[in-house]
């Protein structure tokens, strides 16, 4: 657990959803149980405005970059779903900021806890009463012939997509240096064991445990007979070239954030990166468990070990 170490001022952001009236409400709690307890609240200077905004009244919060640095905080209070953690990461990623979630949208997998146990997660917060877990992050590349052209990472996944509808994306994927099979398809994700319950979920591809030092990909609609998911080490690399062949272009998306346009001829890469995101836990709770509560997974009749 997280030791209160100094007496030195303590800063934690809030990342919120602020598009939403339970989004605003819990950023609110949030900034006023940090200010009770002496901590001070630091919020995105975008963020401010627009709350204040719409709740002229909400309590005052220091400036994340204008009053307080990054390297200040000790912590970041992310209210919302999936995709406000996943901007979150964008701000503290190669750091040493742990994220703590708070769900407020549906499934929440990133998410620690849920808004009903808003009250008690920042208690845990301030109390520093949580464990830190590093999830690996991908390292991405976009080479056309001999220049990188692009260069980005992701938590969840890096995606492969045809740019139009009615246009199929012709790929040969390569595991390692050496090729492994091509064939037309609606896209590719690749994804790390966080990403393996979102978008490579959707598509077919195994959940993989979070401890599970692996990447996988998985071929989205394709054209083939041999066109399954794979799981690979994190020593591997994954690259994916779009062939001359394919009518149109295609699109790279980074968690479904950062994207990039693939012309013919485009060859993506994917590595594991040296730069984890890391997340707060307060339960150390198998991950089985998290996958029954967050799919409301049916394991009635279950007796355990006798």
């Amino acid at each position: 657990m997280q030791e209160n170490q100094s007496a030195s001022p303590r800063h934690i952001l809030v990342v919120a959803h602020l598009g939403r009236d339970d989004s605003r409400d819990a950023a609110l709690l949030a900034l006023e149980e940090l200010t009770k307890a002496g901590v001070t609240p630091v919020m995105r200077d975008e963020d401010y405005r627009e709350l204040h905004e719409v709740r002229p009244g909400a309590p005052e919060a220091a400036r994340l970059g204008a009053d307080v640095a990054i390297a200040d905080l000790e912590l970041v209070v992310v209210l919302g779903g999936d995709g406000t953690i996943l901007r979150a990461a964008e701000l503290i990623r190669g750091t040493p900021v742990p994220l703590l979630g708070v769900n407020l949208g549906h499934v929440g997998f990133l998410a620690e806890s849920e808004r009903d146990d808003l009250h008690l997660t920042i208690e845990r917060a301030l109390a520093r009463t949580y464990t830190v877990e590093e999830r690996m992050t991908l390292a991405v590349e976009v080479h056309v012939g001999q220049e990188v052209v692009y260069s980005t990472w992701a938590l969840n996944e890096a995606t492969i997509e045809k740019a139009s509808r009615e246009r199929m994306l012709e790929v040969v994927v390569e595991v390692d240096g050496r090729p492994l099979s091509s064939f037309g398809c609606d896209g590719i994700v690749m994804a790390t064991p966080t990403g393996s319950t979102a978008y490579a979920f959707s598509a077919g591809g195994p959940v993989v445990w979070p401890e599970v030092e692996a990447l996988t990909l998985v071929p989205l609609s394709a054209h083939a007979l041999f066109a399954r998911p794979l799981v690979v080490s994190r020593r591997s690399m994954f690259a994916v070239e779009v062939l001359d062949r394919t009518q149109g272009t295609g699109v790279l998306w980074c968690d479904g954030r950062r994207t990039r346009e693939l012309p013919r001829g485009a060859r993506v890469t994917v590595t594991s990166s040296d730069e984890p995101v890391r997340l707060a836990r307060l339960s150390r709770g198998p991950f089985t468990d998290r996958l029954v509560a967050k799919f409301a997974l049916p394991v009635h009749g279950w007796r355990g070990p006798e």
